[in-house]
């Protein structure tokens, strides 16, 4: 099983700490998010894996052992900044970076028309870098990155640039390899590209782990007391009872008659109670626990909040 360990890696840039003892783990067949704020050392810690830039101190494990600098032609990594040479053309670049990770010629250009193929843009084979729009750009970066079908990705900010049609195409790909098996670890921003494919996250902030685990169980975590209330009648006490037991995140009018409320019960209330005293004064449709998205989790904690 392919797996990828961080082991508390510290690197500072003359007085500047980037990353402080930062750890965790990414194992194949699933999706990792590495989230932060920008400056939190999130492209440190991704080039700190690719061996561009070693850390002062800790140590990254390919597998259980050191990760060593052949090791880098089983890994795709796609940076924030793309590297695209402007004068090349589009065909000759996917070629060359292909060989660059190990391929032969012939099973280079096969494997490039191919992808062009299947991305919808075989007619680019010619046409010069310089001449291609960012969006378009990306996809050729995005090429490069899976040439060699490695069994590593390490995408920062993938979806950069795209509108939403092509960054669904990529995230679909991001999915097919993720059906492979290969291990991911995904940098964005982007915290519905997180809810939508990512099983586990790391969120790291002012160059330290803040924040780890698996997606679904850290939002189950953060929804403690959050509800969603949808009812029927009040009479004049009732919102006002409501303002002493809870706080109103937010409030829709579904229908004439219903009201449904975005709740959070204060920490002293317990959710059966809080039912028992709701259906004395109206008629309840629906009282639900709601999970927060993946965004206020990030405010949140970056803010510094507890669970």
């Amino acid at each position: 099983m392919y797996s990828i360990k961080v082991n508390n890696i510290t690197k500072s840039y003359s007085e500047k700490v980037a990353l402080n003892n930062v750890d965790f783990e990414a194992k194949e067949g699933m999706i990792h998010g590495l989230l932060g704020p920008n400056g939190a050392g999130k492209t440190t810690l991704i080039r700190c894996i690719n061996r561009i830039i070693v850390p002062d101190s800790g140590e990254i494990l390919l597998n259980g052992k050191p990760i060593q600098q052949e090791d880098v032609f089983s890994i795709g990594y796609m940076p924030e900044e793309r590297g695209l040479y402007k004068k090349m053309k589009v065909g000759e670049q996917i070629v060359f970076f292909a060989q660059l990770k190990g391929l032969k010629y012939n099973e280079a250009v096969i494997r490039a028309k191919k992808l062009l193929k299947e991305f919808g843009i075989d007619s680019w084979w010619s046409k010069k870098v310089e001449d291609l729009s960012k969006g378009m750009a990306q996809k050729i970066q995005f090429i490069n990155t899976i040439i060699h079908e490695p069994k590593v990705l390490i995408l920062d900010e993938p979806f950069s640039g795209f509108d939403p049609i092509n960054a669904n195409l990529i995230k679909e790909k991001i999915l097919d390899y993720k059906k492979r098996g290969a291990l991911i670890i995904l940098s964005t921003h982007d915290m519905n590209s997180v809810e939508s494919i990512c099983d586990e996250f790391t969120l790291i902030n002012n160059s330290s782990r803040i924040l780890t685990g698996k997606v679904n169980e850290v939002r189950r975590k953060y929804a403690i007391g959050r509800f969603q209330l949808e009812f029927s009648g009040q009479n004049d006490s009732f919102l006002s009872e409501l303002n002493g037991v809870c706080h109103f995140e937010n409030q829709t009018k579904p229908g004439d008659s219903n009201t449904r409320l975005s709740i959070r019960l204060n920490d002293d209330v317990n959710p059966r109670d809080f039912i028992t005293m709701a259906n004395e004064k109206v008629e309840i449709y629906e009282f639900s626990k709601t999970l927060p998205s993946m965004n206020e989790i990030f405010i949140r904690a970056v803010g510094g909040e507890t669970l």
